[in-house]
């Protein structure tokens, strides 16, 4: 059968049509919330060229403030830390970093708490986003605590911080403040204005987390309402506009505009950065409905959209649980393996110490830990990582010091842990809470010979400990399955900590592995 070149044409013609509709309907790359698994609270982004920069709440743990970056909004690694050693004039509570840039400089304003004194709002600077940043001190200590500083120039280019006083700590109103700001964010000057405060039913007595941005003639202020944190949270996300910095602002009648859904809740704290497109995307932080508090208050994304009436909405009112990738990269598969040997030349960034205890630490060929001061303590070096998952399993192998003690740990804080530990052939599984310390269960190993230390978790809060003597070729589990539902603080997770302590000579831990899926 002959056919002619004009049904060839028309036949090419077809197929082209129907190969570029799939194309053009086919679904593209897709990430997952959340875009990184762990406790990274009241996350901060901005775009550097085609670099996206972040930061976080490090709350007790050092170094303060993670530095986290991404090319692609969705996959985020941890290259540092905005100070590796605390400000001088600083104590504890490293909450809520606000990084932003500035003719060509960079800062994040910072909470912590004054040496014996309230919270204030601090500022830090640097030449570049990923630092290294010089601190400036603190701008503001008001009696009931200053706390979520943020700053951005006003309608006429005046700089300005806006911050909130922590009145709900005190039973009084809670008020987002704005003051002019000095060019190097190191003082403030003038008076400050009231901007907002909780007047609406469902903020109850916080307004807190402020961001602004500036969009067709308004200004846009995100704000996280009610409580933040713990398994009574509440938090929700809303938004108020204004003509001009100083106002009159007008909350938005649709608010909360993102709140609980069916996987996440708790949403709020975050900030606004646009692509190169323009289009708008949230940062902010939610708890995992199944992690709970155990994994802690992770970072999520999701798309801004905008509403003919000027005021903005997020698809669903809800942390998504997965979207079209922003920069058309998709997000990594939840499932976290880790292989740390210990072998770089320095700690891995994603491990951290309690504030103000500082461990020894020696990294090359497995890592050294040792305590800086006091050995006799129980837990005198600790070093941490996060959980990313209510269900791993984490192991290591350790020497434990002639004189001391070392082992693998569920770490809350320094006064709450459950953990497995070995002294002179003897193991120990062991719970300090409320700083009293109770041993579980006790069993015998080689003297002077490494032993590799398990602990398994399931939903986050019930775990068990297990050991091996032969190298992993079989485990023994010591003692029953605990409950770690009173491990974390209430505005942390757990964390998994390897930790050493009855002497100033160190443990030798070969390795840590982890294994965890969502």
């Amino acid at each position: 059968m002959k056919v002619s070149l004009s049904t060839w044409t028309l036949v090419v013609f077809l197929f082209m049509a129907v190969f570029s509709i799939a194309q053009a309907t086919a679904p593209g790359p897709v990430y997952s919330n959340p875009v990184l698994g762990g406790d990274y609270p009241d996350p901060s982004i901005i775009r550097v060229g085609d670099d996206y920069w972040a930061t976080a709440t490090s709350s007790e743990w050092a170094p303060h403030f993670p530095l986290l970056h991404s090319r692609d909004l969705v996959n985020w690694e941890v290259v540092g830390a905005v100070f590796h050693a605390k400000p001088e004039w600083a104590q504890t509570n490293f909450w809520a970093p606000e990084i932003s840039e500035y003719k060509g400089r960079y800062y994040v304003m910072y909470t912590a708490r004054r040496k014996n004194g309230p919270l204030c709002v601090a500022s830090a600077s640097s030449d570049k986003p990923q630092g290294p940043y010089k601190d400036n001190g603190p701008l503001v200590c008001q009696e009931d605590g200053s706390i979520d500083g943020f700053s951005i120039a006003d309608e006429n280019g005046q700089r300005y911080l806006i911050w909130k006083n922590d009145g709900n700590s005190r039973n009084q109103p809670t008020i987002l403040w704005a003051q002019p700001l000095s060019e190097d964010a190191t003082k403030l000057l003038g008076e400050k204005k009231e901007l907002i405060r909780n007047d609406a039913p469902w903020e109850r007595a916080v307004v807190e987390g402020p961001f602004v941005q500036r969009r067709n003639g308004f200004f846009y202020l995100f704000y996280a309402g009610n409580a933040c944190c713990g398994l009574k949270c509440e938090y929700a996300v809303g938004v108020a506009r204004a003509k001009k910095l100083l106002g009159p602002w007008e909350k938005y009648s649709g608010n909360p505009i993102i709140k609980d859904d069916d996987e996440w809740r708790c949403p709020g704290h975050g900030s606004i950065v646009e692509d190169a497109k323009g289009r708008t995307f949230f940062m902010y932080h939610a708890y995992n409905k199944r992690g709970s508090v155990y994994v802690g208050r992770e970072p999520v994304v999701d798309e801004i959209l905008w509403q003919d009436t000027g005021w903005p909405f997020v698809k669903g009112a809800g942390v998504s649980v997965s979207a079209p990738a922003p920069l058309g990269v998709g997000g990594k598969n939840l499932e976290y393996t880790v292989d740390d040997k210990f072998s770089g030349l320095a700690l891995d960034p994603l491990w951290h110490w309690p504030l103000n205890s500082p461990p020894k630490i020696t990294v090359g060929n497995g890592l050294k830990l040792s305590p800086s001061t006091n050995p006799q303590t129980f837990l005198a070096a600790v070093i941490a990582r996060a959980t990313v998952s209510p269900d791993y399993t984490a192991e290591t192998e350790v020497l434990a010091p002639a004189k001391g003690h070392a082992g693998i740990s569920a770490f809350g804080d320094l006064n709450n842990a459950i953990g497995i530990g070995v002294q002179n052939g003897t193991l120990t599984l062991w719970e300090l809470r409320e700083n009293k310390m109770r041993t579980l269960a006790t069993g015998k190993v080689r003297k002077s010979a490494p032993v590799r230390l398990r602990v398994a978790a399931k939903d986050g809060h019930t775990v068990q400990f297990s050991f091996s003597s032969d190298e992993g070729k079989s485990w023994k589990d010591l003692g029953d399955n605990l409950s770690a539902m009173f491990l974390p603080p209430w505005d942390r997770s757990i964390r998994l900590a390897l930790f050493t302590g009855g002497s100033l000579e160190p443990a030798q831990f070969t390795y840590f592995r982890m294994k965890a899926s969502r």
